[in-house]
């Protein structure tokens, strides 16, 4: 009989669990970068530049990077 190859998965299932948590935070990220527009093009919007926008959705993507790249840097 033939011995079928044993396939194994590239990480752990902890580095999935952090692969998953840091692509929902980078998600979350660009949903909070969304949005502020205007459907009138005379129209001007100040809600383009909240903080929200401007310091608190890039971090937060950032943060999401770093999630992810520990998850694929981490080891077994």
């Amino acid at each position: 009989m033939e011995n079928k190859p044993q396939h194994e998965f590239l990480f752990d299932k902890v580095n999935y669990k952090f692969l998953l948590i840091g692509l929902a935070v980078i998600a979350l990220g660009f949903i909070l970068m969304s949005g502020g527009g205007s459907d009138d093009p005379a129209v001007f919007n100040d809600e383009i530049f909240s903080w929200i926008r401007i310091r608190l959705a890039p971090t937060t993507v950032l943060i999401g990077f770093g999630i992810t790249i520990y998850a694929i840097l981490k080891k077994k």
